[in-house]
Formats: structure tokens, sequence, C-alpha cells
């Protein structure tokens, strides 16, 4: 497939990600999309005829031959959406960018992949727990993914290299500039064990409302998002959100309640967006990384608690038979059993330490 016609899809006005891939699909490849009559292109679904008489393809393979320059010049990796080394996590989601712009040398589809997201204003005591969960994450061959933003972004970022775990930045502007100017040197040492990442061509400017965007490539390509520490607003409560749309782990380290930038990570823990996290070794259990790096299976031993009310020991034998956490909701509609009723078994079985809580009031055995 054309490099010059993958750019150039890019780069036509009113065409997103999910509409340029309705082409791919359509078509094949990128070359194809541009060498096909306007007849055909209004046959694409999604497109119709009103947009693909507003496609301007001539305009769109001049910019792409900019940007070809551009990133022959600087030793820029383009990534199309349908490269073997295209995020396959990322590429799951419905919005991931049709393509990315790299530089360096991080494997992006790194076994076991954490964002790492919080606060610009980093407190001590949300760096000394960057710097202790990155310690104990280094055991397991982790890509430590981030927004190179001030805070605990560029911590993460640190941390990482300290600790020679590869880690990627993932900026909301063109490969051509660094926002903020203060964090290029660990910029530049980020190319030698791991990199930096946009879905931005040259020229792009690092723009407000880019950093959201951004943000969903942050959440999209790895495992589990943790937000060290945050404020109740901020762009780590919008990574968390993200994440939680694509059905990913998200954890939270709690802070006392009246610090500033822990109130976003207590307000995550208390609706139940993320898991209460207090070291890297919850994240490895919850994760089932433990059973990987031994590499033996993870075999459950059906063993019934004795201790069980009979209600409870239905409840129980109901979560063990299904893989994935279920909803309370979910649960009183297979055993038929009042919400408030449940609800009590549960806590009470949650007390014992038989089941657990996870993200989005799910219910699973331990």
């Amino acid at each position: 497939m054309s490099l010059k016609h993958q750019l150039a899809l890019s780069f036509i006005k009113g065409i997103g990600p999910a509409s340029a891939k309705a082409l791919i699909t359509y078509f094949g490849n990128a070359t194809a999309i541009f060498n096909a009559p306007l007849s055909h292109l209004k046959k694409v679904p999604g497109i119709g005829a009103f947009r693909a008489e507003l496609l301007n393809t001539t305009e769109a393979l001049e910019r792409a031959e900019e940007e070809m320059a551009f990133i022959s010049k600087n030793n820029i990796d383009v990534i199309f959406y349908t490269d073997s080394r295209y995020p396959q996590k990322l590429k799951h989601c419905n919005d991931a960018p049709i393509l990315l712009y790299s530089r360096g040398n991080a494997d992006l589809n790194n076994q076991r992949i954490v964002s790492i997201v919080g606060t610009r204003n980093a407190t001590d005591y949300g760096r000394q727990l960057c710097k202790q969960l990155l310690e104990d994450l280094q055991q397991y061959q982790v890509l430590v993914v981030s927004g190179l933003a001030l805070g605990i972004d560029v911590a993460a970022h640190k941390e990482s290299l300290r600790l020679d775990i590869p880690t990627v930045g993932v900026l909301g502007h063109g490969l051509d500039r660094l926002y903020p100017t203060q964090n290029r040197g660990v910029a530049e040492k980020m190319l030698l064990n791991g990199g930096l990442l946009s879905e931005y061509p040259s020229g792009t400017k690092p723009d407000r409302e880019n950093f959201p965007q951004r943000n969903r490539i942050v959440a999209g390509m790895a495992d589990v998002t943790v937000v060290v520490e945050a404020g109740i607003k901020g762009g780590a409560l919008i990574t968390a959100e993200i994440a939680n749309s694509y059905n990913r782990d998200v954890f939270a380290f709690p802070g006392r309640t009246t610090d500033e930038f822990s109130e976003g990570c207590n307000f995550l823990i208390r609706h139940n967006k993320a898991g209460l996290l207090t070291c890297a070794a919850d994240l490895a259990y919850l994760l089932g990384w433990d059973n990987e790096k031994s590499g033996k299976p993870a075999v459950k031993q059906f063993a019934l608690p004795i201790d069980l009310n009979d209600q409870e020991r239905i409840i129980f034998e109901t979560l063990y038979q299904h893989s994935a956490p279920l909803a309370i909701d979910e649960l009183s509609f297979k055993l038929n059993m009042p919400t408030s009723q449940l609800a009590m078994n549960l806590l009470n079985m949650e007390m014992q330490g038989y089941i657990s809580t996870r993200p989005g009031k799910l219910y699973a055995i331990n």
C-alpha cells in the first residue's frame, strides 16, 4: 500500500477514522480509494453521494507529499492501522486514528502495557507513589505509556528511564515540536528506550482540543490505566473515563480527603470508576500477571466455602460458573433474588474475602 495514499487518506477533510476505515474495507487499500471513480465512492456505506462530492483528493495528495518529505528528513515512522506494528489494543477501539507517527524503538504491542496518568501539579506524595509503583512493576516487563505532560506524566517517564523500562509519550501535536519544552531532555532519552507517538502531522500546534483526543490513545493502547494523583478536573479523569468506555481496567491510588490533588482519585474510587490501588502487587494479582510470569496456568480448584449460608452458596456458585464478573442487576435476574437482599449477601461475602468488587460495580470470586 502506498505511503503517500495512506497519508493522503488522513488529510481528506470531512473523513474521520470511522469513515476512513469504511473506505479501506470497501476498496481494500488506500491507493484504490484515490483511483476510484466518484460513482464508486458514492456507494461506500457511511460516505454517500453528498460526502463523496466533497472529497478533495488532490489537496490531500499534495499535503501528503509535503509530509513525506518531513518524515523522511526526520526519520519518522508512519504506522497505518492495517500494519501489524499498529497497537492492536488501540486498533479495536472504534475511534482509533487511521495512522500514527512514531519515533523511537518501542514495541507498541508489548505483552503488558500500563498507562500512568495524573495531575500536572504533582506533589511529593504523588511522585513517591509513581516511583514505588514503577520499581515494583519493573519485574513484569511492562511498557509504560503517558502523555509527557508536566507532573505525574513526566515523573512516570523519568522513573521508567531510571529503571530501564521502555516508555512511550503520546503527544497532542506534531513531531516537529515538543510541548512542554521543559521535557525535551526526557523525550530525547525516551527515543533510546521507548519513543514518541502522535496521530498529528507536522505543523500541528499543541492546541487545547488536541489533548483530550490524545488521551484516547493513552487509554486505548494499554491493558490498564493507573491514575496516580489527580484533581477533580483535568485530563487524567478524562483518560480514566475513556478507558472505562473501552472496557479497560482502571485503578487509582487513594489520597486524604483534604488533598486537592487526590480528590479526582477518590472520586473515581467512590463511584466505582476505578479500583482502589495500593501497590503494584494489587495490579499484578488482579490482571493475572503473576500466573503469566511464572508460566503456570491459573488453575482454579473449586472448593465451596463451608461457612456460607444457603443464599450465599448459590451466589458463589453462580459467580464461579461465569468467567467474567457480573453486575448486581444481572445476578438478581439470574437468581430471582431481590436486589436489596442480594446486596446484603454480597457485602457479607466480600467482608469474608470470598468475592471482590471490580470497577463498574461488578462482582467476581477471589
